[in-house]
């Protein structure tokens, strides 16, 4: 299954743009444009920059839930429809990290796509109406875990290289999405979220909170 390796610096998905942004800034030069040339050597900087994939150290222990994407927690309480889940949030800006991981330990029990709209995936509204992708883990305790790769306004490509039966630990890499975009956690009923709204987070690092016994 084609996936972006463990380590590597950048995300292989975001090579061919690179290649594109870079061969224009080689045009650019070639041909002494220099206004041209400076716009696309920083366009060239900022696709590398998107598509990096750092190392992440994560945590160890029991039950933890971790966060699947970088960026800011716009929600972190009630899952609306549900009886007493909790939902967590992390709405990834366009400089942010835009790998994804795993957020427990467990088996990829179901994934679902469902098509939809390109509203700011800042907007409440997105988790409902934009084109998104749901990967459902089971852990090992029989938690049922899903997490939503959900488009915006400007992200067009949802990537995912999981599947059912798959066995995931968290902290592993699942997929990307380009370019801006969002992540919801839902969370069982009973779940400590430690994270508030307005708070920066880590993909792999950062503990969203812990499953119940």
């Amino acid at each position: 299954m084609k996936t972006t390796a463990e380590g590597a610096l950048i995300a292989r998905e975001g090579l061919p743009f690179i290649a594109i942004a870079a061969g224009l800034w080689l045009l650019g030069v070639v041909l002494g444009w220099m206004v041209f040339s400076w716009v696309t050597g920083l366009l060239t900087l900022w696709v590398v920059w998107f598509f990096r994939s750092p190392k992440r150290v994560v945590p160890t222990g029991h039950r933890l839930v971790i966060a699947p994407a970088d960026g800011v927690v716009l929600h972190a309480g009630a899952d609306p429809g549900t009886e007493g889940g909790l939902r967590v949030c992390t709405f990834m800006n366009v400089f942010n990290v835009h790998v994804n991981r795993y957020p427990v330990d467990g088996e990829v029990t179901d994934i679902t796509y469902t098509p939809g709209k390109f509203f700011n995936a800042s907007f409440d509204k997105a988790s409902e109406h934009n084109e998104r992708n749901a990967v459902t883990m089971t852990t090992a305790e029989g938690h049922s875990v899903r997490f939503v790769q959900i488009a915006g306004l400007v992200a067009r490509r949802i990537v995912h290289w999981t599947g059912t039966g798959v066995i995931g630990q968290k902290g592993d890499i699942f997929g990307l999405i380009r370019f801006g975009s969002r992540v919801d956690v839902h969370l069982p009923s009973g779940t400590e979220v430690w994270v508030r709204p307005g708070q920066k987070v880590v993909a792999g690092e950062s503990i969203l909170g812990r499953l119940p016994e």
